[in-house]
């Protein structure tokens, strides 16, 4: 740490930080899910993918013969990523507000 500022820039600090594998210490900390995702990273991607495959010929093999298009099915959930049908109540209230709610008249 005594080398930041000096040998060692801040942008170098902050590239070296960002570009550290999954299974660090800083990581796991930081994002435990995410990290023990990565960890077995390869066999749960790969299953993941399996799924989401198997799934979609399930789909396919249910539709054969009933004349209807098969529904696409959901992928496998994965750390990191958003669902983009996840439904948000009502919007962010801004802090004044809510110290003006919660402020004591004396």
């Amino acid at each position: 740490m005594d080398d930041i500022g000096c040998a060692l820039s801040w942008g170098a600090l902050g590239a070296f930080i960002k570009h550290l594998p999954m299974t660090s210490a800083l990581t796991r900390e930081m994002h435990p899910e995410e990290s023990t995702w990565a960890t077995t990273m390869k066999t749960n991607a790969i299953l993941a993918d399996i799924y989401d495959v198997l799934s979609a010929i399930n789909a396919n093999l249910s539709a054969i013969g009933s004349g209807r298009r098969a529904k696409q099915p959901k992928p496998y959930p994965r750390p990191g990523k958003k669902d983009v049908n996840t439904q948000h109540i009502g919007t962010a209230v801004p802090i004044e507000e809510i110290n003006k709610l919660f402020r004591r008249e004396e």
